[in-house]
């Protein structure tokens, strides 16, 4: 997917969470200084067929039309050659600012070079990217893989045999894991007896996790790294007739809705907010155009959603 946009319609400012002294100072400043300074943003997602990913372009087509930004938008689909490759061709195009959201966090490196080489300055947005990036906007990974697996094992009153649902090798992936596993290791009772690849993708998910129950049908929980991977965990732990206890990652509005089902499996999730978490990267990216300096990480909160306020949640 390709798209170019010019916008000059003024919009909202972003909701600032756990980003200091910047937030209070330059995005104030955003919407009284960027109608002086064009700026050319150039965006590649790893993927656009996520409604997480969705809601984080339209989000930034928002934050560009306030601003009277240019965009232009690549979907990686979760190929990393195509990445580089979109990268490049934006580069050529002559965009003054990169956001990255990489498909690999280590196989995006020649990409980021190939940006500092441009003196284009590169932002990572919700995954991280090696090389020289000027800074990154991301989720607490590690603390929504904790907090989802902490209520997990709560949930399960602390003994159990769990499985985890990895995903690709980007570092957020591997952060949650990461706080999953510590969360899971503070429960003498509580087993991890495997973790395999769903990709993140539901129907590889679905895959994976009937294999998993096959081979222990005496699971209890199981944690997914995403909403997408467990819509698809759910419908083969429900298919199975097995009493599973799921956990998640992101905040998926059909997989919020999932969990309020009555006896439904999915339990908790922990919800990002990829509507902030643009935001903020998008006026970093202004920031860096006037040359300001921006600090080099801007960590957004994450919020554990359970059947007690799942009702009360959106993105």
């Amino acid at each position: 997917m390709q798209q170019r946009t010019s916008f000059t319609l003024s919009g909202r400012l972003a909701r600032t969470l756990a980003c200091g002294v910047f937030c209070a100072t330059a995005l104030a400043s955003v919407n009284t200084q960027a109608q002086d300074t064009p700026v050319t943003v150039g965006m590649s997602f790893q993927e656009l067929n996520n409604v997480y990913f969705v809601t984080m372009q339209r989000a930034l087509e928002a934050r560009a039309q306030a601003n009277n930004a240019t965009l232009v938008i690549f979907d990686a689909r979760h190929d990393v050659a195509k990445q580089i490759n979109d990268v490049e061709d934006m580069l050529q195009r002559g965009i003054d600012v990169l956001l990255l959201n990489p498909t690999d966090s280590v196989g995006i490196q020649s990409a980021v070079l190939s940006a500092e080489e441009a003196g284009v300055p590169v932002i990572a947005v919700d995954a991280q990217a090696e090389g020289p990036i000027t800074a990154f906007v991301g989720s607490k990974n590690r603390d929504a893989g904790y907090q989802a697996c902490y209520y997990l094992a709560e949930q399960l009153g602390g003994e159990g045999k769990v499985a985890i649902l990895d995903g690709i090798p980007v570092v957020p992936i591997l952060q949650r894991v990461e706080g999953c596993e510590a969360a899971l290791g503070e429960f003498d009772g509580i087993q991890v007896v495997t973790k395999q690849n769903g990709r993140q993708d539901r129907t590889q998910a679905m895959t994976v996790t009937e294999n998993i129950l096959q081979s222990h049908p005496d699971l209890n929980g199981m944690f997914s790294v995403n909403d997408v991977g467990s819509l698809g965990a759910l419908t083969a732990i429900q298919a199975s007739g097995l009493e599973v206890k799921l956990a998640s990652v992101d905040g998926n509005p059909e997989a919020v809705r999932a969990m309020q089902e009555a006896d439904s499996p999915l339990i908790a999730i922990a919800a990002q907010h990829p509507r902030q978490m643009v935001e903020q990267a998008f006026d970093l990216a202004l920031a860096v155009h006037r040359g300001e300096t921006v600090p080099a990480e801007v960590p957004i909160d994450i919020e554990l959603v359970t059947r007690d306020n799942a009702a009360d949640f959106s993105w």
